[in-house]
């Protein structure tokens, strides 16, 4: 593309226009469509291929995303043209600047990727994305889980939860426990995942049916609902058993404050360690989990899990679907 095509092409952005009370609706945000700015220079113009949608964005619409401007998130884009040495067109970059289908980025706003044979380009949104980082950190740096512990998984056939499941199968987990929505999710996290075991909860009756799947309790636990799931995982951890806090989507959208967990005392009598985390802090150990994954990717015993929504006009519906459980694995827009 010359800069003189600039001038005839336009950028389409997502905008939130509204605060949501309770659930986020399709009338909270709106498409707006602009010329293409000018490439500044030292930039880079990027076409925007794949878009991550993520539980965290429900959180930006209380604040951190300013009303009536460009949104972020997590995105895959190819360099069309170019005003840096660093950024040549064609190359594949990953960068923050999504929501919108062109991005101008400087070369310390994009991270260079490098396709690999037997990699899908859309696993660096994945399992070699913020998810599976997400997975990465959670059992390695914070649970530290070690060989032959057991593991339980909340939102377990989410994007964290499909990676963790497998990464925590590959560190020696004896036994790797889910909870999701559906039957069908159940029973792809037993066949395609690497759980031992799966159930489809139920409000009200998490600890009960968490002490039918494991009576002997477990390990560790990957927190990515809150709530009732996290009351029924500290009643069910063995002693000095860790809990890693990486999400509450069962928070998300209430309209009054939580009243469980009721049990934090429990916390003290049991000797457990509750931490959570940023992924953003972690950012260097992005080497580390490709070196361990990608092998395992080449040779198919990771699956990049993931439900594609395809047309960047459906992206709000698939952040929507994917806050309601309508994905299985990472929630992905793609525009090829």
């Amino acid at each position: 593309m010359s800069v003189n095509n600039l001038t005839n092409r336009e950028n389409t952005y997502v905008y939130q226009v509204a605060r949501p009370h309770g659930e986020p609706r399709a009338e909270h945000f709106k498409f707006v469509q602009q010329p293409l700015e000018p490439l500044q220079e030292g930039a880079a113009l990027v076409e925007n291929l794949h878009f991550s949608v993520d539980p965290y964005m429900r959180e930006c619409m209380e604040g951190d995303w300013e009303l009536n401007e460009p949104l972020e998130g997590r995105t895959i884009g190819r360099v069309i043209l170019s005003n840096t040495l660093e950024l040549k067109p064609g190359d594949l970059v990953f960068h923050r600047k999504g929501w919108r289908t062109f991005a101008q980025l400087t070369p310390d706003e994009a991270r260079m990727i490098i396709p690999v044979e037997g990699v899908p380009l859309r696993a660096w949104l994945g399992v070699l994305g913020g998810t599976g980082l997400t997975a990465w950190v959670a059992l390695t740096k914070i649970a530290r889980l070690q060989p032959g512990e057991s593991v339980y998984i909340s939102a377990a056939a989410g994007g964290v939860g499909s990676a963790a499941s497998q990464i925590a199968g590959l560190l020696g987990a004896k036994s790797i426990a889910g909870s999701t929505r559906s039957e069908e999710k159940a029973h792809l996290l037993t066949e395609k995942l690497g759980y031992t075991d799966a159930f489809v909860y139920q409000p009200g009756n998490i600890s009960i049916q968490l002490r039918e799947i494991l009576p002997e309790g477990f390990d560790v636990y990957l927190d990515n609902v809150g709530g009732e799931q996290l009351e029924a995982a500290i009643d069910s951890l063995k002693d000095h058993g860790r809990a890693v806090l990486i999400g509450a989507i069962s928070q998300y959208n209430a309209l009054t404050p939580p009243t469980a967990p009721r049990n934090l005392f429990d916390i003290v009598g049991k000797s457990l360690t509750l931490q959570g985390f940023l992924v953003r802090d972690y950012q260097p150990l992005q080497k580390e989990l490709e070196d361990f994954l990608i092998p395992h990717i080449q040779r198919g015993t990771v699956v990049p899990l993931e439900t594609v929504t395809y047309g960047f006009h459906c992206i709000v519906d698939a952040f929507l679907s994917m806050l309601t459980g309508g994905n299985a694995g990472k929630a992905i827009v793609s525009l090829e």
